[in-house]
């Protein structure tokens, strides 16, 4: 891998800055992991949100986190919007100290609502900017910050719907290194799930909090799926975690493997045959890297419908399936049963989600990033 040549009296300094959700966070950590590949003396430091998961995620991958006490907007009527102007205030004045403070040279938002008091004070300062957009239709941080910025990282093309075409990068989402796990390591990935048969493996996740209606739609057929020739991996979050485990244990087939979360999701997508999961931009472009033939359910309350546009792509070339959130309790199931056991159509479907995949989409990021520094 190429290193940048960074020229500058002291190491450079990159406020990273996102949340709320995997979607926004891990894409924050893998540019923060590219940055410091590319320039080992880089200081990152980063901002999120007090009480969401990042808070716990960053330091797991070994970075420094900052909480603001920034909340979201709720769009319908909520007791809640009466303290967000005055949280949105006091994460104002938070960042400004912290950028004070820390001196960034470089501002990297990539979506959540942390993300735009930092940006916006780092805009105001002079410091260069750049945000990571990973959904077909932006999330409002992003929309407002698009005039202030200095560059724009997307994963679609026509994104210049929504920002100035000129600050514009198509690079494809950054996704996690160490998503693949080579030939030699599957005896660990099976003894991991304890998976000692042949038969097909299907995944199903739907986020790390899980995903209601999937979860609803495997329960009421779990009779049907303890007694079909496939193994099943099953993530449910943690509120239906003593439902779905339950239900499971009490068919007695052991076929089912109920997790609250799944922490080597890189173990999992190596023995999936087959994933079904909701259509995040940065689980489908995980699955693009990894070639993983999907059944696509998109999550309905997604802003302006962003996961179903995410999907429609991916569905229209062939390389997953989509079932809707109302069809996901009648259809889900007997579909996944069916599809799992297609092999010629399974292959078909990873050889399209292959053409999708942007493996080096991380190292233009943080690439990008830099050059905004050196230029």
């Amino acid at each position: 891998m190429r290193r940048l040549q960074l020229k500058k009296n002291r190491p450079y300094r990159i406020i990273l800055s996102g949340g709320g959700t995997g979607g926004h966070i891990f894409p924050a950590i893998a540019i923060a992991n590219e940055l410091r590949a590319l320039d080992p003396s880089v200081e990152i430091l980063f901002v999120g949100a007090l009480g969401k998961m990042e808070m716990d995620k960053v330091p797991r991958a070994g970075y420094k986190i900052i909480g603001l006490p920034v909340s979201a907007f709720h769009r319908r009527l909520s007791v809640k919007n009466l303290i967000f102007p005055f949280r949105l205030l006091a994460s104002m004045i938070k960042a400004a100290r912290l950028i004070r403070e820390f001196k960034p040279d470089l501002v990297i938002g990539t979506g959540g609502f942390a993300s735009g008091p930092v940006l916006r004070v780092a805009a105001r300062k002079n410091i260069s900017t750049l945000i990571q957009e990973q959904n077909s239709f932006p999330g409002i941080t992003n929309r407002l910050l698009a005039q202030k910025v200095g560059r724009i990282c997307v994963a679609y093309p026509g994104m210049d719907r929504y920002f100035p075409s000129e600050k514009i990068v198509l690079t494809g989402n950054p996704v996690r290194t160490d998503l693949r796990i080579p030939e030699s390591r599957m005896h660990e990935v099976r003894t991991y799930f304890n998976i000692n048969s042949n038969l097909p493996v299907i995944l199903i996740f739907g986020g790390s909090q899980g995903a209601r209606t999937i979860n609803h739609s495997l329960l009421s057929h779990i009779d049907k799926l303890a007694h079909s020739p496939v193994e099943i991996i099953w993530q449910t979050g943690t509120a239906f975690f003593n439902t779905a485990k339950g239900a499971a244990e009490a068919c007695g087939t052991g076929n089912i493997r109920v997790l609250e979360f799944i922490h080597e999701m890189n173990f999992a997508y190596a023995i999936a045959s087959l994933v079904v999961c909701r259509s995040g931009a940065i689980t489908l472009s995980e699955l693009a890297l990894l070639g993983k033939p999907a059944i696509l359910i998109p999550l309905p309350s997604a802003a302006e419908n962003h996961q179903a546009k995410n999907a429609r792509a991916y569905v229209d070339a062939g390389a997953a399936m989509l079932i809707t959130d109302n069809e996901a309790p009648d259809q889900l199931v007997d579909n996944m049963l069916a599809l799992v056991t297609d092999l010629t159509r399974l292959t078909s479907m990873s050889n399209q989600m292959i053409r999708f995949a942007k493996p080096n989409a991380v190292n233009e990021i943080a690439t990008q990033a830099l050059n905004l520094l050196t230029s």
